[in-house]
């Protein structure tokens, strides 16, 4: 019989009466490391893709317009590769702290699948997952997507009622995932002065933080409502706080001009997504004096497609196009600081630590451990079942 207090479904004891913060301890069988999954092969590509965009009636010759990217790079996505690593180094991180703790890895859209992960879990004896979502920025598509795919996985291998998934919050404004941005600013700014040392940083230089672009109308809904982000929602006043932060602690980099720009948009042109492109944004600096430009990835963790064709290739052809010198500086990766980070969050849930001691450098932090009521909805497709939070 469910408790009126298991208002959070599929969740630990702790988390399943909603609590915004989870401050009771929780003994974790397992680490679940969720991503996003890419193909291994030029066979992959087009099968990956219809994962992607199931349920969207893409045709496979527009799904060739975005294959093209992959071909490129003999059809493998670096993301696995990544995923791999990173999977090693949080098990070496763990192993260095003395935290028994397994780490499974399971993807949203290739294999090995979520479904493949949670077989394993149960498998094993594991009943009560953590998962860390390689993603860290609140929208449907970085968060409560992959908390209706744990739905679907559970549902999927019939495991519902026996195995529980938190999630550790999103973690945009941890000191783990922003350290690397902030010392990466820093030594892209600071090559720039050794090689130019006549350049002004204050208006010949730009910085611009990327993210992924998303409808507008999936943006206003992103977060809480209750919070009042704007029309732009949670997602932008995230990046925005976290920008500021990197920008004031970088050296150097106090009087320096930035702005947000977004990235490989894939809505038909018709549809209001989140602006302006970076290309666009490029395009302009020239105008303004702009001779050199640093180029942020702040809304990806890893250097996957995104990274490495839609500013390796297109953004950087841009800046040279328009005569700025470019560096477009690392993402986290397998940083040591991002790893341990963490193995932070899943220890602040492990131990059921007080809010007011995790860290946070913005003040829209420390995130929610258990998603609100209606956070984060897909507007074209409507709520649907999710873990980790309060229905809807």
């Amino acid at each position: 019989m469910t408790s009126p207090l298991d208002i959070v479904p599929g969740a630990s004891a702790a988390a399943a009466g909603g609590a915004e913060h989870v401050e009771e301890p929780v003994a974790y069988d397992a680490i679940l490391l969720a991503s996003f999954g890419g193909p291994e092969g030029q066979d992959d590509v087009i099968p990956f893709l219809r994962n992607v965009t199931r349920g969207r009636g893409i045709p496979d010759e527009r799904l060739e317009e975005v294959a093209h990217h992959y071909r490129a790079f003999g059809g493998v996505s670096p993301i696995n590769a990544q995923n791999r690593q990173l999977k090693l180094a949080l098990e070496a991180e763990l192993a260095a702290r003395g935290v028994d703790l397994p780490v499974l890895w399971g993807n949203r859209n290739w294999d090995p699948y979520l479904r493949d992960a949670l077989t394993e879990a149960h498998e094993k004896g594991y009943r009560s997952l953590i998962a860390i979502a390689t993603s860290a920025f609140s929208s449907y598509s970085s968060c409560r997507q992959y908390r209706e795919d744990f739905a679907i996985a559970l549902d999927e291998t019939g495991l519902a009622g026996e195995i529980t998934i938190d999630k550790v919050r999103q973690f945009f404004d941890h000191p783990g995932f922003v350290t690397p941005f902030i010392e990466g600013l820093e030594a892209a700014l600071a090559a720039f002065v050794e090689e130019t040392p006549q350049l002004d940083l204050t208006s010949e230089v730009e910085v611009l933080f990327t993210t992924h672009s998303i409808p507008t109308a999936d943006a206003e809904r992103s977060g809480p409502s209750s919070r009042g982000f704007g029309a732009e929602g949670a997602y932008a006043a995230q990046h925005k706080a976290v920008a500021e932060v990197v920008m004031a602690a970088a050296a150097g980099a106090a009087d320096v001009p930035w702005q947000l720009v977004y990235q490989s948009r894939s809505g038909p042109p018709s549809q209001p997504w989140l602006e302006p492109d970076i290309n666009d944004a490029i395009e302009e600096l020239p105008g303004r004096g702009v001779k050199a430009v640093v180029i942020v990835p702040l809304g990806f963790v890893s250097d996957h497609m995104e990274v490495l064709w839609d500013l390796d290739n297109e953004a950087l052809t841009s800046c040279a196009e328009q005569g700025l010198r470019a560096v477009r500086i690392p993402t986290p990766g397998v940083d040591p600081a991002y790893v341990s980070g963490l193995i932070d969050l899943v220890l602040e849930r492990v131990n059921g630590t007080p809010t007011a001691e995790r860290p946070a450098l913005t003040s829209l932090g420390p995130w929610y451990d258990v998603c609100r009521p209606g956070c984060c909805e897909n507007v074209r497709l409507g709520f649907k079942p999710a873990l980790a939070g309060i229905a809807p």
